[in-house]
């Protein structure tokens, strides 16, 4: 790897520097996720300090290559001209050679073949990166040297070709389609035995190396060799069989003139005809009726019809048809044959006959046949092409498994942008920007279903006074929605009862119960439960559901139903099922829900209440925290659901132990959306219920929940009702339970010894019952306050018994903590390098913990600590990044102290003006929130910063200030404050 600038090369380090380098190169103007280079770099073993070192190597290249790279929320992007990176015009000239003549394309071929000047990322990088970035890469290469050669061929060029490829085929000993060109370039250039020992030397090679012969294309051309002379310049060479005079036609259906969205799809079809020069491609689109596979496909075939110039072939195979039954292999390939000039009477009366006959009619031709509408494999298998160059593409509801070789491309449905956008080409772009609102709201009902969104589309077309708004409440009116969807010749509701209708009786009452489920997905545990049959059995009754595409698996045993045919599942569930089979169904999956939510919040920390016994049978079995934490984030939405399902049910006492189950995975994961509104439902059955413990528990989900939002006020009301309500009913572990949130919540707010006093309540408590688990969270909570009391040895000593206590693989989530706050400690005491390694391994367990919270302030430690090491530039990198991560997640109780942070960094680097927009906002904020400490800490560093940024009057109001918060909270700081009103900077005078 090369850079230049004014014609010199640059210096870009080491093999690591030159692996970032390249990456953020190839995915130029994207993203790249620090996990991405670290896979690129380690494969899947990086060292602890991997972030860091990344950090590094982006830090020199900055230096390199100034302005260019970006940090982004997961990664970096380099944003550089394309056409200064010879990958990039590659790219550009190779797509401009597509879509040529054949004397065009051969020169813009052998520009972009000259931007390669070796094997990319030589000797860098890991095996994962050869995998995932060298090879495609080299695949492009090659595809377009043969590519070239094509061209050239066509022109005669004959020498060239020969001269090129020589060289060429002893680096791919084993790609045929390259010794193809080369022996074909030897034959038409009267080289007719070198031809034949090209070949010679390549059979000889497959049958020692591989034990099998060269593919019929190479053998059929060295037949050809043998018994033919060789074709006049020019002229082609011909395959036809006896009764055949071959037919070139496209018989394509109309392209519809507002197809919209399926650029992502079209594109991984054109990759897929570009890398089928040397082979016979096979790409099937799959998905359920109504997604656009058909319109897809031949969307296709109107735009690659040049790669394909001896015809463009179409036929149904009516696989999902009403009235029709599927079209055998026989009767389709009579009609093919026909279709490409076979006479009648020379169509073979057997099928493998006649399959051998199609094959041989198309070998030697460039075909892209599209075999539409398939229902299995048997039915397509006879009909495929093999000629090289060629391409057969399948739409079908079916998985077609036997397929080996083939590309398979599932559509799903239309995001919003493509659904706008369909909207705005049949109607008229000023008719959706006239109710934006209404029209996301159509889609929305309509779950993006193409042809959902077509019919309506349709529907509004002949009706011009309708509006977006008229339409969805006419699809909001119950039992409306399917009649709304359908127009003369189509229908969403048949489009799916086609498929319904293909189900046995069990597939049938799985897939209506299916439509029962609690929530958006269910996975293989679930779905036992809600179909009451064994994990094994259910695992094979919903594979088959999805082979016919009426369910989706999203990820491995992970199901979820589109949402039309999740409604048409619901209406067809009330005419078939009775009210007491769907009661029960739901039942088991919520109990089940219950009963693994217990099982995983018992792995993730300590618990102030005891389980409630549900009926065991379902419960998915989980063998530690990761475990724990992969189901909960999989179940997150649906778990809330199940409380809305147990407070519907009057079922209070499930719902606010659900509630207390997943409290901790929300907070953690900052979901305060869900941990609010879960525990706001199980409060309001509570409350109806008259349950005070229940209303008690679920109060100390809302106070945790509001000061991780920055609402510490409510979340102290909270909380002190809470710890009232316990005390009332004798509930001694509850109540050390909201001890342990009211200090959390004393320290946000500068009530420090309120909150060492609440802690080490908790930890008197923890120690008599030898609870170490508890003991260990606690230390590390009296770390944090001795911290920020700046007692940065009796933090370190805290830290430690934290460290001391934490002896399991279940205690990772307080060794977490204890070593963020060992790092900020160490940092204070001047130990720069130990306060290195403490913050990246408490980074490396946070990351791997999934622990967002712990993530955000790690971060900002290490800008405190990159502070104390005057790397300015790496230290304002790591407070944005927690700002980054804070946002992201919800977790935003740390805001004010980052962005004080963040100011002071500023300040110390001399970034005034910086340093004063950071604080003020960190003051606001503070004030806003009641965070004492924080607006008297913002108030100190501002009132520092010198003349012309801060003016003298301001300043000393604030240093005012800040004495009296921190007088009032009994803080040394105070004395700061005074220290710096009676020895003040330029800006007092």
């Amino acid at each position: 790897m090369t850079v230049w600038s004014d014609g010199r090369p640059v210096p870009v380090g080491g093999p690591r520097q030159c692996c970032v380098l390249g990456a953020l190169l190839v995915h130029l103007g994207r993203e790249v996720t620090i996990e991405q280079l670290i896979g690129y770099l380690w494969n899947d073993d990086p060292p602890r300090t991997a972030r860091s070192v990344i950090q590094v190597q982006i830090s020199h290249l900055r230096r390199t290559l100034p302005d260019t790279i970006a940090t982004t929320s997961g990664g970096y992007i380099l944003d550089v001209d394309p056409e200064s990176v010879d990958l990039h015009r590659f790219r550009r000239l190779k797509d401009a050679a597509a879509a040529a003549e054949s004397k065009a394309a051969v020169e813009l071929l052998e520009r972009a073949l000259e931007c390669w000047r070796g094997v990319p990322f030589s000797g860098v990088g890991s095996e994962y990166l050869d995998y995932s970035v060298v090879a495609p890469l080299k695949e492009e290469y090659w595809s377009s040297v043969i590519a070239w050669a094509t061209c050239a061929l066509e022109l005669g060029r004959y020498s060239d070709v020969v001269s090129r490829l020589t060289p060429m085929v002893s680096e791919e000993l084993f790609r045929e389609r390259l010794h193809h060109l080369l022996i074909t370039a030897l034959w038409r250039d009267n080289e007719r035995a070198k031809a034949l020992s090209v070949y010679e030397e390549l059979r000889t090679r497959f049958a020692e190396e591989l034990g099998v012969d060269p593919g019929p294309e190479l053998v059929a051309l060295h037949t050809r060799i043998l018994q033919e002379d060789p074709p006049e310049k020019g002229e082609g060479s011909s395959t036809e069989e006896p009764g055949t005079h071959f037919v070139v036609r496209n018989d394509l259906p109309r392209d519809l003139p507002d197809f919209t969205g399926r650029q992502d799809s079209l594109r991984r079809l054109d990759e897929a005809a570009r890398a089928g020069e040397d082979r016979a491609q096979v790409c099937v689109i799959t998905g359920s009726g109504g997604e656009g596979k058909t319109t897809t496909a031949v969307r296709f075939g109107y735009e690659a019809a040049k790669r394909y110039p001896d015809g463009q072939l179409f036929i149904d195979l009516y696989g999902y048809t009403t009235d029709r039954e599927p079209l055998d292999a026989a009767s389709a390939l009579g009609a093919l044959l026909r279709a490409v000039g076979v006479e009648p009477e020379a169509v073979p009366e057997s099928l493998d006959e006649r399959s051998a006959l199609w094959r041989a009619t198309l070998m030697g031709r460039r075909v892209l046949l599209v075999l539409d509408n398939a229902a299995s494999y048997a039915q397509v298998s006879p009909l495929l092409l093999s000629s090289p160059g060629s391409m057969t593409l399948i739409t079908t509801r079916n998985e077609l498994s036997g397929l080996s070789g083939a590309r398979f491309l599932s559509l799903g449905v239309f995001d919003e942008r493509s659904s706008l956008e369909l909207f705005g080409r049949v109607l008229g772009d000023e008719r959706v920007q006239r109710e934006p609102e209404q029209a996301r709201e159509i889609i929305r009902i309509c779950g993006g279903l193409p042809l959902a969104l077509r019919v309506v589309a349709g529907r509004m077309l002949s009706r011009p006074r309708w509006s977006f708004a008229h339409v969805a409440r006419r699809l909001g009116e119950q039992n409306r929605k399917f009649r709304e969807l359908q127009v003369e010749g189509q229908s969403v509701e048949s489009a799916i009862d086609l498929s319904f209708q293909s189900l046995n009786r069990d597939q049938s009452r799985a897939f209506l119960l299916l439509g029962l489920m609690i929530g958006s997905t269910i996975d293989l545990g679930g779905a036992a439960a809600l179909l009451d049959m064994s994990v094994e059995d259910a695992d094979d009754i919903l594979q088959e559901l999805v082979g016919v595409c009426l369910l989706e698996e999203p990820q491995g045993d992970v199901y979820r139903l589109h949402d039309l045919i999740g409604a048409f599942s619901r209406d067809r569930a009330d005419m078939v099922l009775s009210a007491e089979e769907a009661d029960a169904a739901r039942l088991r999956l919520a109990e089940q829900y219950m009963a693994t939510a217990q099982h995983a919040a018992d792995l993730l920390g300590p618990r102030g209440h005891e389980d409630v016994e549900v009926r065991p049978g379902y419960r998915t079995e989980l063998s530690g925290r990761e475990d724990a934490e992969n189901w909960f984030s999989l179940h997150q939405e649906n778990l809330a659901e199940t409380i809305e399902y147990f407070a519907s049910h009057d079922n209070g006492e499930y719902a606010w132990r659900m509630a207390d189950a997943v409290w901790r995975f929300y907070a953690l994961h900052g979901q305060m959306g869900l941990l609010i509104s879960s525990h706001q439902r199980a409060l309001q059955i509570s409350d109806k219920q008259g349950n005070r413990r229940g209303r008690a528990v679920t109060l100390i989900g809302l106070g945790i929940a509001h000061c991780l939002s920055g609402r510490f006020d409510e979340s102290l009301d909270f909380l002190t009702e809470a710890r009232d309500l316990l005390n009332s009913t004798g509930d001694s572990r509850g109540l050390v339970r909201v001890l342990a949130n009211l200090g959390m919540v004393y320290e946000r707010v500068g009530r420090l010894a309120d909150a060492a006093e609440a802690i080490q309540g908790v930890l008197d408590y923890a120690v008599q019952l030898g609870d170490t688990r508890l003991e260990a969270f606690q230390w590390g909570g009296l770390a944090v306050v001795k911290q920020a009391l700046g007692e940065h040895t009796e933090a370190l000593h805290c830290a430690e018994q934290a460290m001391a206590k934490t002896t399991g693989e279940d205690q990772d989530e307080a060794r977490a903590q204890a070593k963020r706050v060992m790092g900020e400690a160490r940092a204070g005491l001047g130990e720069l390098d130990l306060a290195f390694q403490d913050l990246n391994e408490a980074l490396e367990l946070s990351l791997r913990l999934r622990l967002v919270g712990n993530q955000v302030y790690v971060h900002n430690t290490l800008g405190i600590a990159y502070r104390a090491a005057e790397a300015w530039e790496e230290a304002v990198e790591s407070h944005t990044e927690a700002l980054t991560v804070a946002e992201r997640s919800g977790h935003r109780s740390g805001d004010a102290e980052i962005r004080s942070d963040l100011g002071i960094t500023y300040a110390a680097a001399g970034r005034y003006e910086e340093a004063a927009a950071e604080l003020e906002k960190a003051h606001a904020m503070a004030t806003e929130r009641s965070e004492r400490y924080m607006v008297a800490r913002a108030a100190l560093a501002l009132g520092r910063l010198p003349a012309p940024t801060m003016a003298a009057d301001r300043a000393r109001e604030l240093l005012k200030e800040a004495e009296e918060v921190f007088t009032e909270l009994g803080l040394a700081e105070a004395e700061e404050a005074r220290k710096a009103l009676e020895d003040p900077p330029a800006s007092l005078g």
